[in-house]
């Protein structure tokens, strides 16, 4: 299989609904999947991810802008010669065909040789695990091999490019943790570059080279899992990827690397280099919930003082809501022995971390 780049060029897709009139899914996107990556679009409902994966696959015509898949301008290209392989949100398999004949569809469509068919076959099931599920039908499959026999399907053509539309969401836990593993590792060995869309964070975190987050209609930032936790561009990415803390400070001072900011009437120092920062500038921090420390009440003069209003054990860590004197945080503990765990209404000491707290450049004027 040949792997290819991919670029969308500000790209538009409108929609006409009855009641509100012209909707606007996908709008002005300029994005590029780099050769063999795995790229994951994700953001909440109606965010226009799902729509953004139609146009790329020609099932949705744009309004705007162009397509290419490699070289090739593909915008005006029917879907069946654009070279991809979709998997479908419900895996669209074909109720009445065996698995064998499920994934020997496009092969015939493609006028193979009987031959040729039954060894490419085999290939791809031995490949998705499904060795020996050939005479299968669809209803006899569990969830998870429905799913492995819609990949099978989809890359036993050789596509340029392979597309995957919230191919897990109809798996429980457990096997959806199993299958974006398989998933991956297919990806990785067969080197095609992937389109991935989900609404859940932690899976694109797990499976994806990058992501580009998008709300609206426009994507707000791309960048590998580390980089949108750690540096998140937005309130809204800083927000939708992972647990998070939004805090207003005041600027009070500004130094080469860092900053003294007024939080709350203490005061804190944050690293920085944003040469824009100056005394009297308001702007919110990022602070994510394992960085913040909690101590017994009175024993530091450099704390806020808090109460916890719930405790969520969740086996690895306790996930708390402390209530101070000008927001509620979120604080993650890890590893909680019993005798650590605080229960509501517990009066504590709040110790924001030395670094780890990100400045969102919103402030940049």
């Amino acid at each position: 299989m040949t792997s290819v780049a991919i670029r969308l060029d500000h790209v538009s897709a409108q929609f006409q609904h009855r009641v509100k009139g012209a909707i606007t899914a996908v709008d002005d996107i300029r994005l590029e999947v780099r050769e063999g990556e795995l790229l994951t679009l994700l953001g909440p409902s109606g965010c226009g991810k799902t729509t953004t994966l139609r146009v790329l696959a020609g099932f949705q015509e744009l309004s705007a802008g162009r397509v290419f898949i490699g070289d090739r301008d593909v915008t005006r290209v029917e879907a069946n010669d654009r070279g991809i392989g979709f998997v479908f949100q419900n895996y669209a398999l074909f109720p009445h065909l065996s698995v064998f004949e499920n994934v020997a569809y496009g092969l015939r469509v493609q006028r193979m040789p009987g031959s040729g068919i039954e060894r490419a076959v085999k290939e791809v099931l031995s490949m998705a695990g499904l060795a020996g599920y050939e005479q299968q039908m669809p209803h006899q499959l569990s969830g998870g091999e429905q799913q492995r026999v819609a990949v099978a399907r989809a890359i036993i053509i050789k596509p340029a490019v392979l597309l995957f539309d919230e191919p897990l969401s109809n798996l429980d836990a457990k096997l959806r943790v199993q299958m974006r593993g398989e998933i991956r590792s297919l990806q990785k060995q067969l080197g095609i570059t992937t389109v991935y869309v989900t609404h859940d964070q932690e899976e694109a975190m797990a499976i994806s080279d990058r992501i580009a987050v998008m709300d609206k209609g426009k994507i707000a930032q791309v960048g590998d899992a580390e980089e949108l936790y750690r540096r998140p561009a937005s309130e809204f990415v800083a927000r939708f990827i992972g647990r998070t803390n939004i805090i207003n400070a005041l600027v009070k001072a500004v130094e080469d690397t860092s900053i003294e900011v007024d939080i709350a009437g203490r005061r804190h120092c944050v690293a920085s280099s944003g040469g824009y920062l100056r005394p009297g500038l308001r702007i919110k921090l990022v602070i994510r919930p394992e960085s913040i420390e909690i101590a017994a009440a009175g024993t530091t003069s450099v704390s806020f003082p808090g109460k916890v209003i719930s405790c969520t054990y969740l086996g690895e860590k306790c996930e708390y809501l402390v209530e101070t004197a000008e927001t509620h945080l979120q604080i993650t503990k890890f590893n909680p022995q019993p005798s650590e765990r605080l229960m509501p209404g517990t009066v504590i000491d709040v110790l924001l971390p030395s670094d780890g707290i990100q400045i969102l450049e919103e402030a940049k004027p």
